[in-house]
């Protein structure tokens, strides 16, 4: 058994950077845990200071309910494999992988044997001989795996362990890796910035920002129901559609959902209209993904957005047109920094927070005032964002018949859309 418990875990670094802001996160025992984020969000600090490589500047690091800050790193029975693989050069793969047995002054005899049976299984059988400059980068990382495994332990850290590797033998490996931690039911802690990585491999992801755990579930529910709006907004290829729309309230009948000049009717029936109908006369962000828009004919029932096509992307199995409907994109960044786009102009680039003037012609504190509690963390500190024209990403068969400024009407599934208030928080109900 091995579980993880980090209790509003701290890191500052000594010039005040803070790198882990107050993160507390439970990884059960044989979970898969994925860390997602951009570089520099703090997800490998966190697995550092789980390893004890690094000392948290406050909160609790709990492993199997016990608490381990004052244990050596050697004493944690966790096993971490590196984005750079960390091989010793002047050794074989054999002794490489068998070097964390010899420490432990485990018999020759049975060294060798568990040497064979992690080589086997990772396919590096035939080159336990030789050194780690002769192998390929796929075979490194094996055995870097390797080395990690055959000590059995309780926890696997895995820090971007696929990164130096090309597409084609990352999307091999992560099959492997997410095969083996399961068959051995280790708790795995897998770092990566590739979201396709923690889609496909995690039972969890922990989504992180800056410091700041920003959202946590299965891949399912952070894909399907995104906490926040940087979590829409980092999630999904092509990325969602994020768009600023003005909320008119018809009582009883619908709610309008204006989009520069045309508009989205969500009926009454629908469960989230009531909690929409709060910002009756505000403003507030409507996300969509492609898989949530369809091509029709410009007079189809239903609701339609029409749009002329700007441009186009061909992926061989698909082609994406990137269509201009009048409305005014809300676009994120990764990590909070000012992005240069010379359609944002000199002063559009603001902060998300303090973009509530714009969005609701109020300021924080009456947003504050209306709300009748304090969120600080999220209104400090939500993102960078700027605004300009949005291009609507749509799915189109491979090589369609039309070209940029071609017209296309798209319908739209109201109840695929997602909903966020100024602050970047999910409107909904029934949260997960």
């Amino acid at each position: 058994m091995s579980t993880v418990a980090l209790k509003d875990v701290t890191k500052v670094w000594p010039d005040g950077t803070v790198a882990v802001d107050k993160v507390s996160l439970d990884v059960q025992d044989g979970e898969f845990m994925v860390l997602l984020g951009p570089s520099g969000c703090g997800k490998s600090t966190v697995l550092r200071m789980i390893a004890g490589l690094e000392d948290p500047s406050d909160g609790a690091i709990l492993l199997n309910g016990e608490p381990v800050m004052d244990l050596a790193p050697r004493d944690r029975q966790i096993a971490m494999v590196f984005q750079d693989f960390a091989l010793y050069p002047h050794m074989t793969v054999g002794d490489n992988i068998g070097f964390p047995l010899k420490l432990s002054r485990v018999e020759p005899g049975s060294r060798g044997e568990r040497i064979g049976d992690v080589a086997s299984a990772l396919g590096i059988g035939d080159v336990l001989g030789r050194k780690p400059a002769q192998l390929s980068g796929g075979q490194r990382q094996r055995v870097a795996m390797g080395r990690a495994i055959v000590r059995r332990p309780g926890l696997f850290l895995m820090d971007e362990p696929l990164s130096n590797l090309d597409s084609g033998l990352r999307a091999e490996l992560r099959a492997e890796i997410t095969g083996l931690t399961r068959e051995l039911g280790v708790t795995t802690m897998y770092v990566t910035h590739d979201q396709a990585e923690a889609l496909t491999m995690a039972d969890r992801v922990a989504i992180m920002r800056r410091g700041v755990l920003q959202d946590i579930g299965t891949p399912t529910e952070v894909y399907g129901r995104p906490a926040t709006l940087y979590v829409a907004a980092f999630l999904g290829s092509p990325r969602m559609n994020l768009l600023e729309a003005s909320v008119y309230v018809h009582l009883d009948r619908y709610i309008a959902l204006n989009l520069g000049e045309q508009a989205l009717y969500l009926p009454w029936t629908d469960l989230r209209a009531r909690a929409i109908a709060h910002y009756h006369g505000e403003r507030i962000v409507v996300g969509m993904r492609a898989e949530a828009l369809t091509p029709v004919a410009p007079d189809a029932p239903g609701d339609v957005l029409q749009g002329r096509i700007r441009y186009l992307e061909h992926h061989g199995h698909e082609s994406l047109a990137f269509l201009d409907i009048g409305a005014t994109a809300i676009v994120v960044d990764e990590m909070g920094g000012v992005t240069d786009t010379p359609a944002a102009g000199g002063g559009a680039l603001r902060r998300f927070g303090g973009a509530l003037q714009r969005l609701t012609g109020r300021t924080e504190r009456a947003a504050l005032e209306r709300e009748g509690q304090e969120k600080a963390s999220v209104l400090s500190d939500p993102g960078r964002h700027h605004r300009r024209p949005a291009e609507l990403a749509v799915r189109l068969a491979p090589y369609p018949a039309v070209s940029p400024g071609h017209p296309l009407a798209v319908g739209v599934r109201m109840d695929a859309l997602h909903f966020f208030d100024e602050r970047g928080d999910r409107i909904d109900i029934g949260w997960r």
